[in-house]
């Protein structure tokens, strides 16, 4: 379905940058204002001249401060099509200053809308403190992953954040349940990923070769925390992010996570979710985030306790 264009004659529009947008390229400051205008047609006006900031003219490339005025010309933008409004809702936090928020996210909750899914955490957050001038989400977690969330609430702090998770500059740590008795000397999972498109459309990842073009080199830590007859409770310490990087690679290494509707084993996930545990949930728990604030320098660690559901599925 096409979005409608408005019939309202576009007018000349004179925006004052403030803390959210402050540091933020010209460029993606306009096509973020105006939505849905095609990425060509927003170059154009930039190159002609229109776009001024404070009166003179700026280049794609511009890096806006707080307190600069641009002027963006008339551009028709396209009505967005009506989409149901995410509910408000707050989460549990962890941590929360001027700076950033950490919540500790349920499982079975998107972190953002999209690929089928209308909303997730942000939207929520955002409709729940529409008094925030900027609210944004410093990594991802799976739908199916529960445990701490990072949320920048100044632009500074995003990016700040952002260069420590590229850096390797932060420790995530995961609570990880697999099925069987996995090996104690097994304590480094050195083994590229490959993403790829199945034949259901989906994304999927798996377990490449370190010659191949599409291969990332990924990197897992794991620590046995306790044995069970039936399973072993894992810390994973990733130190690269790939996407499906801990599912895949205990996967891989026989034993994969309990509860994983992607890559886990279907036959006995089912057997667990029926059964007098009704554990129907994958077992992956973002539990320890390890970085540096990024205004105060100081060394921040933030927990998340396993949920009610994985501890009582731990209880003998």
């Amino acid at each position: 379905m096409k979005a409608a264009v408005s019939t309202d004659k576009p007018a000349v529009r004179r925006v004052v940058v403030d803390e959210g947008s402050a540091g933020q390229r010209l460029d993606n400051f306009l096509l973020r204002e105006l939505k849905g205008v095609p990425k060509t047609h927003v170059y154009r006006v930039i190159r002609a001249g229109e776009v001024r900031v404070n009166k003179g003219r700026a280049h794609a490339d511009t890096r806006l401060e707080i307190g600069d005025e641009v002027r963006i010309p008339p551009v028709r933008v396209p009505e967005k099509a009506e989409a149901p409004a995410a509910p408000a809702r707050e989460f549990p936090v962890v941590f929360e200053d001027e700076h950033l928020l950490v919540i500790d996210k349920p499982a079975g909750v998107a972190v953002h809308g999209g690929s089928g899914v209308s909303y997730g955490v942000i939207e929520a957050l955002r409709r729940a403190r529409p008094q925030a001038r900027f609210l944004e989400l410093v990594h991802r977690l799976d739908k199916e992953t529960s445990g701490l969330l990072m949320i920048a609430k100044k632009r500074s702090a995003l990016t700040n954040l952002q260069d420590q998770l590229r850096d390797r500059e932060t420790g995530k740590t995961y609570a990880a349940l697999v099925w069987g008795d996995w090996p104690d000397k097994l304590k480094v999972i050195d083994v590229p990923l490959v993403k790829f498109v199945g034949g259901d459309g989906e994304r999927w990842v798996r377990p490449g070769k370190p010659d191949e073009d599409e291969a990332k080199r990924s990197i897992s830590l794991v620590k046995v925390v306790q044995k069970t007859p039936q399973f072993s409770l894992l810390d994973v310490t990733i130190k690269t992010g790939r996407t499906h990087q801990i599912r895949v690679h205990l996967q891989q290494a026989g034993h994969p996570i309990v509860g994983d509707p992607k890559y886990g084993d279907f036959e006995r996930n089912r057997e667990l979710a029926r059964g007098a545990a009704k554990f129907d949930r994958m077992f992956l728990h973002a539990r320890q985030l390890r970085f540096t604030h990024p205004a105060t320098g100081a060394e921040m660690s933030c927990e998340a306790p396993l949920p009610p559901e994985c501890e009582k599925l731990m209880t003998p």
